[in-house]
């Protein structure tokens, strides 16, 4: 995938005429998608840049676990969906429900509700941050 962004970012390499965006091609969206490439790539990258923010600025509010596990959950989710912008949301979710990636997807989305349901619901800190740390870790898998 980043091999194909590359070429398709450079310039380097034309696709049998498809022109300059190969990598956007997706045969899948069947012209519902009505984004250009350089449209895509400025919502990934905001989309990327506002998840990444909101998590740095929730390690500012660490005390306070609602406040913290909203923004992290949200920055988190926001920084993960972004490639949705790349990729396409079908070919997003058909990677993520991949048979390889079904179990660490359905940990990180379980783990995502779980640090929801600690922080809004329960109020517990502890909890909070245990789900939020096998959320990275799921991430990470």
């Amino acid at each position: 995938m980043w091999a194909k962004l590359n070429q398709s970012l450079s310039g380097d390499e034309y696709d049998r005429g498809a022109g300059g965006d190969a990598f956007f091609d997706d045969e899948q969206s069947d012209g519902l998608c009505s984004l250009s490439p350089t449209q895509r790539m400025y919502g990934f990258a905001a989309c990327l840049i506002a998840g990444l923010a909101l998590m740095f600025l929730s390690l500012i509010v660490f005390a306070k676990p609602i406040k913290f596990a909203l923004l992290f959950t949200i920055g988190n989710v926001s920084a993960v969906g972004s490639t949705a912008f790349l990729l396409g949301p079908v070919q997003q979710l058909g990677m993520m429900f991949d048979s390889v990636r079904v179990f660490a997807t359905a940990i990180y989305l379980g783990c995502v509700v779980l640090a929801l349901i600690c922080a809004l619901l329960i109020h517990s800190k502890i909890l909070t941050i245990l789900a939020i740390i096998i959320e990275i870790l799921a991430l990470f898998w």
